[in-house]
């Protein structure tokens, strides 16, 4: 039976209905566990995104408490060495790292889906280009090629974002290119090259929408990676910059205290490990439902 997937752009009462109900569809497929996850991460995405309009007070307002002051119905997670109250920081940190991640894994997908794509419909120099750079960037170990970037740029922001895109680009290259070769091999590929179609046409409206499933699963995945990413450099000094904060870079700064304060690490590397278990959960629950041959053991 010839499959024939065709991209619609429209920005209609009638398309976003559609496209509502196919995300409700989505989630009343996932299992449990998923939309626990799901549920966990949203709140999170709120919270990062609209935290700062609570009044938690200033995550930078060095002396408005004491220093390392235990939780209290004032300090509802304690204060920090610098007497800075923690759970402004701790929000901020969210919308840092998640920002950060999702900033990252957008511009990783957007490379990786049309290179990915355009090795496997056009082969021969292409396919050997784009594949012996995903070697390359795949055989450097993730915190080696993260210092590499980060001694390169320096330390910041932009280390973190470049960082994140090399580690997760080689699987995103690898996962497309291989999707898309089960693709061209079908019939309406072979249709479409006959009625004269452009290599643009081919990719957008044949190949991309029968390989989005793949790539939101990836995708989802890649976003878990990142967080670990920006963290790992964060905590080494590497990423966010003071004044700024981030997971990463909370953890760092409690870790001197974790004896005598651990309030100071506990709230950032539990929120940390939250939101990339949520984000994993939330991939297994997509692979699932896109490729139901793969079965969970965890229900």
């Amino acid at each position: 039976m010839t499959e024939v997937a065709v991209a619609t752009t429209s920005s209609s009462p009638q398309s976003m209905l559609r496209f509502t109900r196919n995300v409700a569809g989505t989630f009343s497929r996932l299992d449990s566990i998923s939309r626990i996850a799901v549920g966990l991460l949203f709140c999170l995405i709120v919270v990062g995104a609209f935290g700062s309009l609570l009044p938690l007070g200033d995550p930078r307002g060095i002396g408005v408490g004491p220093r390392l002051a235990p939780p209290s119905a004032l300090w509802i997670l304690g204060t920090d060495t610098l007497g800075r109250s923690i759970l402004p920081r701790v929000v901020e940190g969210i919308r840092a790292t998640l920002l950060l991640a999702m900033s990252a894994v957008s511009i990783m997908t957007l490379i990786g889906v049309f290179a990915g794509m355009l090795a496997a419909y056009l082969g021969g120099l292409v396919e050997q280009v784009v594949m012996r750079i995903a070697d390359i960037l795949f055989s450097f170990p993730a915190l080696l090629l993260a210092l590499l970037v980060a001694a390169i740029l320096g330390p910041g922001i932009k280390s973190a974002i470049v960082s994140a895109v090399w580690i997760t680009l080689p699987l995103m290259l690898r996962v497309v290119r291989a999707a898309s070769l089960s693709i061209i091999s079908r019939e309406f590929v072979a249709a479409a090259e006959v009625a004269g179609a452009s290599v643009g046409r081919i990719l957008v409206i044949h190949l991309l929408p029968n390989i989005s499933g793949t790539v939101a699963v990836q995708a989802t995945y890649a976003i878990s990676i990142a967080m670990l990413v920006e963290s790992g450099l964060s905590f080494l000094g590497l990423g966010v910059q003071a004044p700024d904060a981030s997971l990463g870079s909370l953890v760092r700064e409690g870790t001197p205290y974790l004896v005598f304060a651990p309030w100071t690490l506990f709230p950032a590397a539990a929120v940390l490990a939250a939101a990339i278990l949520s984000v994993n959960l939330v991939g297994d629950g997509l692979r699932d439902i896109l490729d139901p041959r793969e079965a969970r053991i965890l229900r």
